[in-house]
């Protein structure tokens, strides 16, 4: 009798036709008609990635600090729920925050958490300056989503979730009133929305704001000492955090480095709204681009994007993927090209 392929592997080489990973490659989980193809396979290999160690997730950068009028982290979510990753990971910045009342600060929660409903995937967050902008928006946060630095771990591999607003840092005078500005701009006057925010980058408080370096709490330093000695022999270990630190270190964040030299391990960060790679002491520090946020420079980096990460057997595998190169089922969709490019639809 002729053997015949079971419907979970047929699911499982369409998923690795998608160039995503496919199920564990487990002896029996893969059969064809031996006696038809006994002179020669067309095929190349029958050593499948993945196994039951390895796992897929994807991270996704800032929301906000401007957020654009067309829709980008809406896209994003879609695409998410399209890529199927088994949990999402934000580097901060979901909300524009800066407010000091709760009620305002709950009710931008409350918008951004009806989004990711939709997406039916676990998220984690991590705190940003926008999220988490003063004590009451850090309280906010603590009502609502519990610790501001906290770790998981998954399949022997270490997720250190940390706060780089701790304590908060006090915000450029007039910035809520500027965001609120700057976003009704984007509308109303693209060119002196992009002017406007041009300025404000160029402001001597805000550039001096960027150039405070991150300073970690003696409770959260005592929390990594901790967490990293409590696990000391998972494969590997992730580090997250909303401003890059590496960018300007302390003697705290050179303490961390110092902590994790011993161990594989991966840095991502976000903040800047623009994606940066840099390769320390052979240690990969990553700043992830936007997906939303106002774009602060010019250059390659300034992509709308998530980043696939597969954790393989050797180490994470990592695909960035611009918003604008994934479709659904149904294909290029032009009337998206606004949310893609940063500019509103053309018209004939």
């Amino acid at each position: 009798m002729l053997w015949k392929r079971k419907s979970a592997v047929c699911s499982m080489l369409f998923a690795m036709s998608l160039g995503f990973a496919a199920s564990a490659t487990l002896a029996g989980e893969f059969s064809f008609d031996e006696m038809a193809l006994q002179d020669g396979k067309p095929w190349t290999s029958e050593n499948f990635s993945g196994g039951p160690d390895s796992f897929q997730f994807v991270i996704i950068g800032d929301r906000t600090g401007g957020a654009n009028k067309e829709g980008t982290f809406d896209i994003a979510i879609s695409q998410l729920k399209l890529l199927q990753p088994e949990f999402v990971i934000n580097v901060g910045d979901m909300i524009e925050g800066y407010s000091d009342k709760k009620k305002e600060l709950n009710a931008e929660w409350d918008e951004i958490d009806e989004k990711l409903k939709a997406l039916k995937i676990p998220l984690f967050r991590t705190p940003g300056n926008h999220d988490i902008a003063n004590k009451t928006a850090q309280e906010v946060w603590r009502e609502r989503y519990g610790a501001t630095y906290y770790y998981f771990l998954y399949k022997n591999t270490l997720f250190l979730v940390l706060d780089s607003e701790d304590p908060p840092r006090e915000a450029p005078p007039g910035i809520k009133e500027k965001l609120s500005l700057y976003n009704r701009l984007q509308t109303e006057d693209p060119a002196k929305a992009k002017r406007m925010l041009a300025e404000f980058m160029s402001d001597e408080s805000v550039v001096a704001g960027l150039a405070k370096p991150v300073v970690f709490g003696k409770d959260q330093m005592a929390f990594i000492t901790k967490t990293l000695a409590q696990y000391p022999h998972v494969r590997w270990t992730f580090l997250f955090l909303h401003e890059p630190a590496w960018e300007k270190e302390t003697g705290n964040f050179k303490e961390i480095q110092q902590l994790l030299k011993d161990r594989k391990h991966t840095f991502f960060a976000g903040h800047l709204h623009y994606y940066d790679y840099d390769n320390i002491d052979g240690y990969e520090h990553i700043t992830m681009g936007p997906a939303g946020a106002s774009f602060h420079h010019e250059g390659p980096g300034n992509v709308d994007h998530i980043m696939w990460v597969t954790m393989a057997e050797d180490g994470p595998e990592m695909a960035n993927i611009a918003l604008k190169g994934v479709f659904d089922r149904k294909g290029l969709d032009p009337s998206l090209f606004g949310a893609y490019d940063r500019k509103g639809a053309e018209t004939e």
